[in-house]
């Protein structure tokens, strides 16, 4: 697998995109889409690492090389980096041969608009926006706040304090969907607990979803407020606040992937009671296999309860014997996919 490193400086990022796309065999052709041989994925901030969004993304393309014998390559974003930097990432990438070409996130709608009409043959995916479409644009979305749900239920059901906390990275759309399914699954299963939300940075400063001080700190705060479960949609910023709760022998909830079993925070993974996954892997593996198959997907495509798209992991023993509270929560999921349940989408 190709790696596209970090780039330290947005000033030499084009540049140094430029040469590692030709290090790869970079064409420069208008369209120079493969047959499906060749797959690339961009970074969102934090990068691969991250121990959540990023890293089940990678899983996806890692799972493509070994089952569909696909070439994969990674690009890494650059600190502070603008959408141009985006539109050269992706530009170099395309012009490689990579197709599909997969945006992580979606801080890349505004480079896949402008990118995606050049390479009318190269599809390209991006994960958690739906806003920008074209024939060639696969959006890959999830219903968060489903999950969220879930969580909030389990929340509610095992904190002593009746106080839990939740910590979004960047307060964006997507983030909420998070705090709304969250907040709701809490004070549906138990109205009198409360619920301390808190949001590390706002737009356009994305270090809320990078720097895991910020997320540690957020944590301590909650934890000084008796908070006893904290659920962090934070990225890279999420490990600091799951070190924050495991030393004080608090829950966490995790995020996106299902932390417990992240080799990178294996020393604090008795305090991840669950997390949130969001089947990014294969939603990644889906669309490099139907671009082998020459059956491109595109438009809008949704992974939700019903689908197993978004799920609570039952990874940690501890929390797969609380058999009162994986009751409620399969109950919930239930009522959710039979439509008993509307999960709101905004707090």
């Amino acid at each position: 697998m190709r790696r596209i490193t970090r780039i330290a400086t947005v000033g030499v990022a084009s540049a140094a995109l430029a040469l590692s796309a030709t290090a790869c065999g970079g064409k420069t052709s208008s369209d120079a889409a493969s047959d499906g041989d060749k797959a690339a994925i961009a970074y969102d901030i934090g990068g691969r690492g991250d121990q959540s969004f990023n890293d089940a993304a990678y899983a996806g393309l890692a799972k493509a090389e070994k089952d569909l014998d696909v070439n994969g390559s990674e690009a890494e974003p650059s600190d502070g980096e603008s959408d141009a930097d985006k539109v050269q990432r992706l530009t170099e990438l395309a012009r490689a041969g990579n197709n599909p070409v997969i945006g992580v996130g979606f801080a890349y709608a505004p480079a896949i608009k402008k990118v995606a009409p050049k390479f009318p043959k190269t599809t390209f995916g991006i994960i958690d926006d739906a806003s920008v479409t074209g024939k060639n644009i696969a959006n890959i979305v999830f219903n968060e706040e489903q999950g969220s749900y879930l969580a909030g239920v389990a929340a509610a059901k095992v904190t002593k304090t009746k106080t839990v906390g939740f910590i979004g990275g960047v307060e964006t759309p997507l983030i909420k969907k998070f705090e709304a399914g969250y907040a709701q699954g809490v004070k549906d299963t138990d109205p009198s607990v409360k619920v301390l939300p808190q949001y590390l940075t706002q737009p356009p400063n994305f270090d809320g979803f990078s720097k895991p001080d910020l997320g540690k700190a957020a944590a301590q705060g909650q934890l000084d407020k008796n908070a006893d479960v904290i659920y962090s949609a934070a990225g890279l910023a999420g490990s600091g606040a799951i070190e924050a709760a495991s030393k004080a022998k608090k829950w966490n909830i995790g995020v996106d992937s299902d932390q417990y079993n992240q080799a990178g925070l294996a020393n604090y993974k008795e305090s991840i009671l669950t997390s949130v996954t969001k089947d990014i892997e294969d939603a990644v593996f889906n669309l490099i296999k139907s671009v082998k198959d020459g059956k491109p997907q595109s438009g809008e495509i949704r992974y939700g309860l019903d689908k197993n798209g978004v799920a609570l992991s039952m990874s940690n023993p501890a929390f797969a014997d609380m058999k009162d509270v994986i009751a409620a929560v399969d109950k919930a999921k239930q009522d959710i996919i039979d439509g008993k349940i509307t999960v709101k989408t905004a707090p």
